[in-house]
């Protein structure tokens, strides 16, 4: 239960960072046989998957580190699937990663962003 109410809190703050610099909610943790993308959001008329990484420890490898060929591969298959699924394959999309090492515990603090437009490409 602790890692959920982690993962949804760091989703949280990542959704409300890509607000503050003008992106638009779509939906959250949309799953698919393919696998899961956190939220979905809207750059403009550009459609932007975001994969929200958190790592409280640096003992393996950082939050951006985590995303392995093998996760990028499924964000590309789940993307696809989403934007077929929605009838909008010919629009243009892109996947971001959100990564943070610091989650703040008081309300007003902001944890350390690293934000990748364009990490993945979907092909």
């Amino acid at each position: 239960m602790y890692t959920q109410n982690v993962g949804a809190h760091a989703e949280n703050l990542a959704r409300a960072y890509l607000e503050r610099h003008g992106l638009v909610f779509v939906t959250r943790n949309f799953t698919c046989r393919y696998g899961e993308v956190d939220l979905i959001m809207l750059d403009g008329r550009l459609i932007v998957f975001v994969e929200v990484r958190y790592r409280q420890r640096q003992d393996y490898g950082g939050a951006l580190e985590s995303v392995d060929f093998r996760k990028q591969q499924k964000l590309i298959r789940t993307a696809t699937f989403y934007l077929q699924e929605q009838r909008q394959s010919d629009c243009f999309a892109r996947i971001d990663v959100v990564a943070m090492s610091d989650l703040p515990q008081a309300p007003d603090t902001h944890p350390q962003i690293q934000w990748i437009r364009s990490a993945v490409e979907i092909t």
